[in-house]
C-alpha cells in the first residue's frame, strides 16, 4: 500500500490545454471549433435578431405595396379619363357628322319643296 501512495505522489501533472490535457504528439495541430464561413447569416444570428430583421423587412414589403397599389390606382384613374375623353370626342364628331347629313338633307328637301313650289306657281 505504500508503493501505491508513494507512486499517486510521483505523479506527473498534466499540462494544461483547452480539454485539460496536451497530446504527446507535437507533430499533430491543435484542433478547434469549426470555423462555418459557408454557413447562411441566418444561423449566425440570434432568434430575436433574426425576428427584429423579419419584422423590419415585412414592414419595407408592406409600405411598397402600398406605394406600388396608390401607384396602380393612379395609372388605372389616367386610363379611364383618357378613354373617357376619347369616348366623348367620339361622341361630338359622330353628332357633327349627323348634323351635317341631316343638313345637307334637310337643304335637298328644302330645294325640292322650292322647285315644287315654283313649278306649280310658275
Amino acid at each position: 500500500m505504500a508503493d501505491r501512495r508513494q507512486t499517486e505522489n510521483n505523479a506527473i501533472p498534466l499540462a494544461s490545454s483547452s480539454n485539460g490535457r496536451a497530446s504527446g504528439k507535437p507533430w499533430k495541430a491543435l484542433k478547434s471549433a469549426t470555423v462555418r464561413s459557408q454557413c447562411s447569416k441566418a444561423h449566425k444570428m440570434k432568434w430575436e435578431e433574426r425576428m427584429e430583421k423579419n419584422k423590419k423587412e415585412k414592414a419595407i414589403k408592406k409600405l411598397e405595396n402600398e406605394l406600388k397599389e396608390e401607384r396602380r390606382v393612379e395609372l388605372q384613374r389616367r386610363r379611364e379619363v383618357t378613354t373617357e375623353r376619347k369616348r366623348a370626342a367620339e361622341e361630338r364628331r359622330r353628332l357633327e357628322e349627323e348634323k351635317a347629313k341631316m343638313s345637307a338633307r334637310k337643304a335637298a328637301r328644302l330645294r325640292r319643296k322650292a322647285g315644287r313650289s315654283k313649278k306649280i306657281k310658275g
